[in-house]
């Protein structure tokens, strides 16, 4: 059993530490206190902790507050961290102490242990590499968790823009495509004017369109930080040049327009940047929703429903209905989007749970926000695959329910006034009748006239319907 473990110390006592474990005893105490929902860090947020503790311990070398043997150790382990080397030995929960305590001492004595394994030196050996006094130096975990979180988000959000702007593009695409199709719009699901399925289909884009830029506004407030605040905002045990150099050298590394903030208690109390960018995700999520409703129902049927759009079969429909294929792609992105509203409610509760000082409530933000970009990305990038790019329009279904609609009738109100317009409407529903039949009968106007005024094409476009 001695061969299993190594003994490691804290301030609290002796801790058994698996042999070949690189973490040290406070992560041990945390994985034995916090045995919650086997969620770990998402690699994303590892990446983005170790490159603040690479970052922090080049400005001290070059301060003259680590011994350079001792930073480059520590940066060499940190870079396998942001390499992913390392990924096993980040073990605690993201259900966890307040702030994330258990989680920066994790990066602490992973990245302390591999720097002496480097230097030779046994696991453990703080008196040569300290986790708290070196990796950690002129942090706290007040401010390192939060610009960890920033750097996370990021980094991560960039391949859910790029899915985004891809669905975005091929919904203008679709627009372009289905431009010359027309068909009966629906206004409280009942019969509306004419309108394109290309002007459907812009309606889509734009929407993904503005929605994106929301998310990008939001990744702008991500770029200011607090690390420097220390404990409390104060800047205690921090050198006085350290939060312009750490800003400096985190953009550096990072490729982003990091600065410092302008009020570190500010950054030490509120989540609200990441409020802000949880709720842009939120926000496209209610929007994608929406449209994914509109496409199952566009494509309802196809034989008792509308079936104007026809959405690619990838999978049976049925277990026991031969034939049936349902609108599964969308039906998918549906639940993906319920999953990034649910987490953004988590996200919200958790910014205001702050008190005084520090917001405690952040552990699992990673983990939520994280779960926000990966279940948007992978579900746009399989939505786009297997079902956008595939779409094609019932141009015969489109024009069979055009001929039909009641919503025809309203280029007449000009022509020959709202109430007469209603009658016809009316008599048309009661008895079954062509409006264009009735029309005729009732004198309103013309074979040429009507077909001039009915003409659905020009009724898509801004204009007063006229008989000259």
């Amino acid at each position: 059993m001695s061969d299993e473990y190594r003994i490691e110390r804290d301030s609290l006592g002796d801790v058994k530490v698996p042999k070949d474990a690189y973490y040290g005893a406070q992560t041990q105490r945390a994985v034995h206190n916090f045995p919650v929902s086997g969620h770990r860090l998402p690699p994303g947020f590892i990446r983005a902790g170790a490159t603040i503790k690479r970052a922090a311990a080049e400005v001290h070398r070059d301060l003259g507050l680590l011994k350079p043997e001792i930073a480059d150790a520590i940066i060499s382990a940190a870079d396998e961290v942001i390499q992913h080397k390392h990924d096993d030995q980040f073990v605690v929960d993201v259900y966890q102490s307040g702030a994330g305590t258990s989680h920066n001492m994790n990066f602490n004595e992973v990245i302390a242990n591999r720097a002496l394994e480097i230097l030779d030196k046994p696991r453990g050996d703080s008196s040569t590499i300290s986790p708290n006094d070196h990796v950690n130096m002129a942090q706290s975990t007040n401010d390192f968790i939060p610009t960890a979180l920033r750097l996370f988000f990021l980094h991560d959000s960039a391949d859910l823009i790029e899915a985004i702007k891809s669905v975005e593009n091929e919904f203008f695409n679709k627009a372009d495509e289905f431009d010359q199709i027309l068909k009966s719009a629906r206004t409280h699901l009942q019969d509306a004017v004419p309108i394109r399925l290309g002007q459907e289909f812009s309606a889509y884009g734009e929407a993904i369109k503005r929605g994106c830029e929301k998310i990008e506004s939001a990744r702008v407030g991500l770029e200011e930080i607090g690390l420097g605040g220390s404990a409390a905002g104060t800047g205690l045990n921090v050198h006085p040049e350290y939060r312009e150099r750490i800003a400096e050298k985190l953009a550096e590394l990072t490729n982003f327009n990091i600065r410092p903030t302008n009020n570190y208690f500010w950054a030490m109390q509120s989540l609200s940047p990441f409020v802000d960018f949880s709720a842009s995700l939120r926000n496209l999520a209610i929007e994608l929703s929406r449209i994914m409703n509109d496409l199952r129902l566009l494509s309802s049927g196809p034989t008792t429903g509308l079936a104007e759009i026809i959405l690619p079969p990838v999978q049976p429909g049925s277990s026991i209905m031969p034939g049936k294929v349902n609108p599964v792609m969308a039906e998918m992105m549906n639940q993906v989007c319920f999953s990034v509203i649910g987490f953004h409610e988590a996200v919200a509760w958790a910014a205001g749970g702050g008190q005084l000082e520090l917001n405690v409530m952040m552990p699992f933000l990673a983990f939520s926000v994280g779960e926000q970009m990966k279940t948007l990305t992978g579900g746009l990038n399989a939505f786009l695959n297997k079902c956008l790019v595939g779409i094609k329009p019932n141009k015969e279904n489109c024009r069979r329910f055009l001929e039909r609609s009641m919503g025809l009738v309203t280029a007449l109100n000009p022509i020959i006034g709202y109430m007469k317009a209603a009658e016809v409407a009316k008599e048309s529903q009661k008895t079954g009748r062509s409006i264009k039949e009735i029309i005729l009968e009732k004198g309103y106007l013309t074979e040429e006239q009507m077909k001039t005024v009915l003409d659905p094409g020009p009724l898509t476009k801004p204009g007063i319907p006229s008989v000259d």
